[in-house]
């Protein structure tokens, strides 16, 4: 399923996008949000800026550059909070809008070991906990 531009939540900038995510910074090609439902501690996204559908879509030279913004991300992910390991999902069965979650697990943490939810709705920050985590990951960015 291809995704309508005029239709997509990326694209558009709206209401929908401001209520899931927090945008954090622009990157080479594509901007990195933080998740505001937060059960996986460090939760991000990574947004393509030009609406292709897939990965598959990209030349070479696109790809790249999207996968060294994505990289760019985990590291700073992993230096600001340390996670075992950094899922990444890169679902767009509904929104077809290329973009990547990234998802760090824990140990203890929910869901070690399985697949991430994608919105478990348990853990919202108050505002200063969200500037909090903004600005250490933007330290390592």
């Amino acid at each position: 399923m291809k995704s309508n531009p005029a239709e997509c939540l990326y694209c558009q900038n709206n209401d929908t996008l401001h209520n899931l995510m927090i945008e954090i910074a622009p990157l080479a090609v594509s901007r990195v949000f933080l998740f505001k439902e937060q059960t996986y501690q460090g939760r991000c996204l990574v947004a393509y800026n030009g609406h292709v559908n897939d990965l598959n879509e990209l030349d070479d030279e696109q790809r790249n550059a999207f996968m060294a913004d994505v990289v760019r991300v985990t590291r700073a992910m992993q230096k600001a909070f340390n996670p075992e390991k950094i899922n990444y999902g890169a679902y767009s069965d509904k929104l077809s809008h290329l973009h990547f979650h990234l998802v760090p697990k824990y140990v203890d943490g929910p869901d070690y070991g399985g697949t991430f939810q994608m919105n478990p709705n348990q853990v919202y920050l108050d505002a200063a906990g969200y500037q909090k985590m903004i600005e250490t990951l933007k330290r390592y960015l």
